[in-house]
């Protein structure tokens, strides 16, 4: 048998490396096929988990847009498709990289598994333009790998047959448990001169498109404020290398006593930092995901999400772009002891860590 798995930004890549790992373990050599729709973080990524893709399509450009990664995919993936022939290609998420590859794979009669299928916002501009990215996938997908029942119960609603629907939990959780390491030490400043034991570390992540200009100025506004009127308090923020981001990042946050703009962070020290941050504030999907299995409450800075299991599973508040509100909820958690526990004591809703063996197990018994 052969398995293709196509991605190309760091969210699918950590979410699709446990599938490559258990192909491995299963002595199925899976075809790894990297489109680098971004470059550098997705190569921080595949050396974490020791994967060697066998091709890679580097479309990556400055100040590319969504119809060259859309085009770029489609026409630099069509060779490998003719001469490899998989008899199955997986995608994961919501990228413009999944619905390309998907489409692509369409167009050979390859059947197409979707990994984390059935989210869904109902907002085709937000998340842009992930929401109809994923959606128009799920039109190709021939199994469809949905990481809870929520996710589940939208695909039936749209017509999905139930035999195709697999729910599986969320790969990334799989990732998280290998990759989380309770003694590690920060080996970079300035996070090894932070006091993780005194001091209450504010972890930010924002990078989303919807969130550009005022959004993101409400957004990093409210941190600084929540640093500025609690002394023991200090925040963390891998600056994401999209211009739109760092013009504002600096303008508000640089200089700020107790305010630390990093560079991205690779996932190992990520996910390190992530379990020793007190509270999570990210407009991230995956972070929505990961950070319940650490026990780190998640403010959501977003208007909608395409993950509500989280929200309703109380590891999760979905408080949007607003200032006011984004300060009130998080010093809520920051003064409130028994708040903080509520939230931070919940069940992870996405997974057990057994993700990715459940679909290879699918894979094996279904693909003909």
């Amino acid at each position: 048998m052969k398995v293709a798995l196509v991605f190309g930004t760091r969210p699918e890549a950590i979410k699709m490396a446990p599938i490559v790992k258990e192909l491995e373990k299963r002595n199925i050599e899976p075809l790894v096929i990297v489109t680098a729709q971004h470059r550098e973080m997705l190569d921080q990524k595949l050396e974490v988990f020791n994967i060697t893709p066998q091709y890679d399509l580097d479309i990556m450009q400055h100040d590319q847009d969504l119809f060259y990664v859309t085009t770029a995919v489609l026409n630099e993936i069509k060779p490998v498709l003719l001469k490899e022939k998989p008899d199955i290609l997986l995608v994961q998420g919501d990228t413009t990289t999944t619905f390309a590859a998907s489409l692509a794979a369409y167009y050979f009669k390859i059947p197409v598994g979707h990994v984390e299928a059935g989210l869904r916002t109902w907002n085709k501009m937000n998340p842009y333009p992930e929401e109809i990215n994923r959606q128009l996938t799920s039109r190709i997908a021939e199994f469809h790998f949905a990481p809870t029942g929520w996710a589940r119960n939208n695909l039936l609603a749209e017509g999905i047959h139930p035999e195709k629907i697999f729910v599986t939990g969320n790969t990334v959780i799989d990732a998280l448990l290998v990759i989380v390491d309770p003694n590690y030490h920060f080996t970079e400043a300035p996070l090894n001169k932070i006091d993780f034991v005194s001091h209450r570390v504010l972890l930010l992540t924002s990078h989303r498109r919807e969130n550009f200009g005022e959004p993101m100025a409400q957004i990093f506004s409210a941190c600084r404020h929540l640093v500025e009127h609690n002394n023991d308090v200090e925040l963390v923020y891998p600056v994401h290398p999209n211009p739109n981001v760092q013009k504002k990042a600096n303008e508000i946050l640089s200089g700020v006593p107790r305010v630390h703009l990093i560079e991205p962070m690779e996932y190992r020290p990520f996910v390190q930092l992530m379990n020793k941050a007190y509270l999570i504030l990210t407009d991230s999907g995956g972070v929505q995901e990961e950070a319940p299995s650490l026990g780190k409450p998640v403010l959501v800075l977003r208007k909608t999400t395409e993950r509500p299991e989280a929200i309703e599973a109380g590891t999760g508040k979905l408080v949007g772009t607003d200032k006011e509100t984004i300060i009130t909820v998080a010093q809520k958690l920051l003064s409130d002891r028994q708040a903080y526990l509520d939230m931070a004591t919940k069940t992870n809703p996405y997974g057990d860590g057994k993700s990715a063996r459940r679909i290879v197990d699918i894979i094996l018994e279904k693909v003909r």
